[in-house]
């Protein structure tokens, strides 16, 4: 044979050397040449370059030149064998295998399904994955960049030099992949790529990295999700068979880098948030905690809410099997546990998604639909395929992999409408001149409908601040598919109604009876979240007027309120113990507040609030149906008295729920009920274990057939000053 037969040619040597070759597959690895093999390599570096042979004979490659390209031809060989390579770099000898030995890991299915956008679990094929192959243990690399001249995946392991290990395109998907032997667990690494007009593009972590650097470090590290030994099989037997709206529902929402600090002011681990905050909340009561966002992102000033590593729990607190452990702790315990989501946009820093490879990929194109300026972020281009089905693989995996309970999805209102936050001329309308983002509706239904398909028991929540309507409607209706959303309607009147001095409420009765007009046209969650805690507004302790007593008085009273109005629970951490301060996110909760009884008051308050609401069907079942609810006093401005029934169905005993919004007790108050016989008094937040003056009806009133308010029976009760009194009928 000649040597010009088995020998590549030149040109596509400098292209290999260049890491400008379309296809380095076909020259590089092993190839049929004639009556036997050529092994060709490209490592630079090195003094010399062998191919060791099954038999363990070692056949030295020849450089091209000066260059580290190096080739040999074997003779004889009729079919594939496996060789390591053996380099010698200052003296020493080392073997490692050879990537471009290998075969593909994917297949025509993953092309097909990745850009029909039905591929639900990308996860399982895109990122880098340990894996064995073809006799050989080493990842799997695989990233969608279908724009790209080039892709190499570059880390220590190859010294970051985008020649090496250049990966093979599927050209039917736009898929790169390649898989590296030799490399495990714990590697950091990056993409490399040429966009579409040849520019090399600055390094970028990997869309679906399973992990990622401790910032201000920006790189993806292999890690496996798949290997956790679960030991929450009763929780995740018990989930689905719970319909979530009838159930209890009371969520501290935390944000785990400030819940608490380490002396040092450094971040709890999950290990030791599971430690703490798990027995914290199960203390307290709460049937989730909901833990704003934990991806990974750039900027702890975000909160989360500028995510870059979606699929990557944040090193900021460990490795994702700690989070694993952090999952399945709670569960253990019979804590669910929400992640908050962001699937509506996304920051631009250049490593991550913005201009991928080199074009807009998985942001919309058009700026007037691309990008949102009260974020400067990037907006997911929802109706492609491809990014669709990224994002619903998103959500399925945090249900699959770490066992989560629900999904609660900010900013929809910002992905609902064309003109968010926008001015004229500043968005892009539909053909006819609407404003709804279709290609988002679709996107949202395909994501609640996929979840909840695949994963029944779960909830997902919305943050929607307007009146679109069906958010919680299922999508066989035309809804939106969510589990609930946030009653951002009623959190806003009730803290500006709770604000007021005393003697001002009487004129804005109405901020308190209003919510009960559209309270069931959603299932609706009750949120005083962190957004209505920091940035100047204060804690909930610190937007109350009065003087301290007063102060308290009203926090017990509108929690109180909250607990017994018709809606799932939801309170920021440090407002349980009612924090004087507002939230600030670079430091600790006010731990030592416990130190003194007031504070201690409202937590045992709320702690008592939680447990009612688990408890007493009355407070949780019909949360969501009009039948669970009935006024009694909705009309008494002068006094600001409220007054209502809550009703849990068959067998479950009513509850009288009553509110003085006022500082002056409120004696021989008399109210209609259903029922005439004994009500006990199960909770009264002007309690003094709660820290209030202990004005109340010494546990029971009895109601006779004497009728009020439209009612067959009453009771005069005693109304306490600034405070909410529950009574449970009972038939004795």
């Amino acid at each position: 044979m000649t040597e010009a037969s088995w020998r590549v040619r030149e040109e596509d040597v400098s292209k290999i050397a260049s890491a400008t070759h379309g296809d380095p597959f076909s020259v590089l690895g092993l190839h049929r040449a004639g009556n036997g093999m050529a092994i060709r390599a490209f490592v630079p570096g090195v003094e010399r370059l062998g191919a060791v042979l099954e038999s363990g004979v070692t056949v030295p490659l020849e450089r091209r030149g000066f260059g580290d390209f190096f080739e040999a031809f074997v003779p004889g060989a009729a079919e594939r064998f496996r060789y390591r390579l053996r380099a010698v770099i200052a003296g020493h000898a080392l073997d490692f295998q050879d990537p471009y030995e290998f075969g593909p890991v994917l297949g025509p299915m993953d092309d097909y399904l990745l850009v029909e956008g039905t591929h639900k679990r990308l996860y399982e094929r895109l990122g880098s994955h340990p894996i064995h192959h073809e006799g050989a243990d080493g990842v799997l690399f695989a990233v969608w960049a279908p724009h790209a001249r080039r892709v190499s995946v570059v880390g220590d392991f190859n010294q970051w030099d985008g020649r090496r290990h250049t990966m093979r395109k599927r050209v039917d998907s736009g898929i790169w992949e390649l898989f590296a032997p030799g490399i495990d667990e714990g590697t950091v690494y990056k993409y490399e790529i040429i966009g579409v007009n040849g520019d090399i593009q600055p390094l970028k972590a990997d869309p679906f990295g399973f992990s990622g650097e401790m910032r201000p470090s920006t790189a993806s590290v292999v890690a496996r999700t798949d290997g956790h030994k679960w030991g929450d099989e009763a929780h995740m037997a018990w989930r689905p068979t719970v319909e979530a709206r009838r159930g209890p529902m009371s969520v501290l929402e935390v944000h785990a880098s400030s819940w608490r600090r380490k002396w040092d002011g450094g971040f709890l681990s999950y290990d030791e948030l599971a430690d703490q905050l798990i027995p914290y909340a199960v203390d307290m009561g709460f049937t989730h905690i909901e833990l704003m966002p934990i991806s990974e992102h750039p900027l702890d000033a975000s909160w989360g809410y500028q995510p870059i590593g979606l699929f990557a729990p944040t090193r900021r607190f460990g490795d994702p099997a700690g989070f694993q452990r952090f999952v399945d702790g709670a569960h253990r315990v019979g804590l669910g546990v929400i992640l908050d989501w962001v699937p509506a946009h996304f920051p631009t820093d250049e490593h991550g998604l913005a201009k991928f490879d080199g074009t807009a990929l998985y942001e919309h194109p058009d700026p007037r639909r691309g990008f949102h300026p009260d974020w400067n972020t990037a907006i997911y281009d929802f109706g492609r395929a491809e990014v669709a089905s990224m994002l619903v693989s998103n959500a399925i995996y945090w249900l699959d992999r770490y066992h989560i309970d629900g999904l609660r999805v900010d900013a929809v209102a910002s992905m609902l409408y064309l003109d968010y936050s926008r001015k004229a001329g500043e968005w892009l309308p539909n053909p006819d001149g609407s404003n709804q983002n279709h290609d988002a509706v679709r996107f949202l239904q395909d994501a609640n409908a996929s979840v909840y398909g695949t994963y029944p028991g779960i909830a997902t929540i919305a943050e929607e601040s307007t009146s679109w309507p069906g958010v919680s409607q299922p999508t066989s209706a035309g809804g939106l598919g969510f589990g609930f959303k946030w009653n951002m309607g009623w959190m806003n009147d009730t803290l500006s109604y709770i604000a007021l001095d005393p003697v001002y409420r009487k004129y804005h009765h109405h901020k308190l009876t209003f919510g009960l007009l559209y309270a069931f046209s959603e299932n609706f969650i009750l949120p005083i979240s962190h957004d209505e805690v920091v940035h100047g507004k204060g804690s909930v302790l610190g937007k109350m007027p009065g003087d301290d007593w007063q102060k308290f008085a009203n926090v017990r009273g509108y929690y109180g309120f909250m607990w017994g109005y018709p809606g799932k629970k939801l309170l920021f951490m440090g407002q349980e113990f009612a924090q004087r301060a507002e939230w600030n996110f670079d430091a600790g909760l006010d731990w030592w507040s416990l130190d003194h009884a007031s504070h201690r008051g409202v937590q045992s308050l709320v702690r008592d609030l939680n447990r009612l609401h688990r408890e007493k069907p009355a407070l949780h079942a019909r949360d969501c149906e009009p039948e669970g609810f009935q006024w009694i006093v909705v009309d008494d401005e002068a006094q600001s008295v409220f007054a209502w029934v809550r009703y849990g169905g068959p067998g479950a005993k009513p509850v009288l729920v009553a509110s003085n919004f006022t500082p002056e007790p409120r004696y021989n108050y008399r109210i209609g009920l259903p029922f005439a016989g004994r009500w006990r008094e199960i909770l009264n937040t002007d309690a003094p274990e709660y820290g209030g003056a202990g004005i109340g009806n010494f546990g029971e009133v009895h109601a006779s057939m004497q009728e009020s308010h439209g009612l067959p029976a009453s009771a005069e009760i005693t109304l306490p000053p600034l405070a909410t009194v529950y009574f449970e009928h009972d038939s004795v």
